[in-house]
């Protein structure tokens, strides 16, 4: 306790006008907007509660960035150390050993120096740094250098990081590129798969717009002129399908989605929160990275669930009349311990399982 007030003194949170200086007002912008993109990337390429190789790669990446800022307020706010006004040597007699500052009135010590911009004498001074608009000198010497040290470490690590999450979205853009897909009909093809399989039909889902050459594929996206082929609104299809083939798919798969969704009554509120605090840690951990909304629930509503992962649904509210005109449907996320499974959907459907999960 007698540390932590030595520590929060007046003379101390005067030195907080330290940050009001165009060194560390960008020092401090640059380490900010690294360290989040970063932390964003990673998440992106290696999501953190997966893996244990995530986990650590995120906690690495957090630990730069605390270890950076400790020794970069620690360099500036601990200072360098500042020769006593009015000092003297023991001795009376090596003064004649010794400068003699007029500004500070008192003996310079052995490798001190007078600061302008300080308007002191500084102990070990090395030079004054605009990054941290303090003296580099005799006590903050260690952490500068390790800033200096660990500030590039970091930057590496980020930039590593950077690289690779480029390169996922690179690779995974050129994969359905040459397969003339999109993210989106990428998805429905592994749906058309799934629902398949689940209801163990004689069919085959055949991508129609496949060309069956990459270098097919490749040209209906890049150009010489830059303008993609076609005009968008039809396309060229292999063998055996036509312009609705896709769309066909999609139908089926709504239908499937309205045969196979699950009714549930909120038994708890939920305001809506992007990570709820009060609806425990691993719902608050686990909470879908993904821009889809989260709903507002209250107490007796019901939801109609089409999707989820395992602490978090995902669906519609079923709307009555007492909802605003024109509002023809509400869907997003919620938590899974806000709501319970109807009693009549209990014993004939299952809970939606993780379809794609928007990591």
């Amino acid at each position: 306790m007698g540390t932590f007030c030595s520590v929060i003194k007046f003379e101390n949170l005067q030195e907080l006008k330290r940050l009001c200086h165009w060194g560390p007002i960008i020092a401090l912008s640059v380490i900010a907007i690294c360290s989040t993109m970063a932390m964003i990337d990673s998440v992106l390429w290696y999501w953190p509660l997966h893996t244990t190789g995530g986990s650590v790669n995120f906690i690495m990446l957090i630990n730069w960035t605390v270890m950076i800022l400790y020794n970069y307020f620690n360099a500036m706010f601990v200072g360098p150390g500042f020769v006593p006004l009015g000092w003297k040597p023991e001795h009376s007699q090596d003064s004649m050993y010794l400068q003699y500052c007029k500004v500070c009135q008192a003996y310079k010590a052995p490798r001190s120096h007078h600061c302008r911009k300080c308007n002191r004498c500084v102990m070990k001074m090395d030079h004054h740094c605009p990054w941290i608009n303090n003296c580099c000198g005799y006590q903050n010497h260690a952490s500068f250098t390790l800033f200096l040290l660990l500030a590039p470490l970091g930057c590496i690590h980020a930039a590593f990081i950077f690289v690779m999450t480029m390169y996922t979205q690179l690779y995974n853009r050129m994969k359905i590129i040459l397969r003339n897909k999109t993210s989106i009909e990428s998805w429905i093809e592994e749906k058309a798969k799934d629902r398949i399989q689940y209801y163990q039909l004689d069919e085959v889902f055949v991508f129609p717009y496949d060309m069956g050459s990459r270098w097919k594929n490749f040209k209906q996206v890049f150009t010489w002129s830059g303008a993609p082929e076609g005009d968008g609104l039809e396309w060229p299809i292999r063998e055996g399908c036509h312009q609705y083939s896709l769309t066909i798919e999609q139908l089926k798969q709504k239908a499937d989605k309205r045969v196979r969704s699950v009714r549930y009554k909120v038994i708890e509120d939920y305001s809506g929160a992007c990570c709820p605090l009060n609806k425990g840690i691993k719902t608050f951990f686990t909470s879908p990275c993904t821009e889809e909304p989260r709903i507002r629930l209250q107490k007796g509503e019901f939801i109609l669930a089409t999707r989820g992962l395992r602490y978090w649904l995902y669906g519609d509210k079923i709307l009555d009349d007492s909802f605003i005109e024109g509002v023809s449907r509400i869907r997003g996320w919620f938590p899974r311990n806000c709501v319970e499974k109807c009693p009549c959907d209990t014993e004939t459907d299952q809970a939606p399982e993780g379809e794609k999960k928007t990591r």
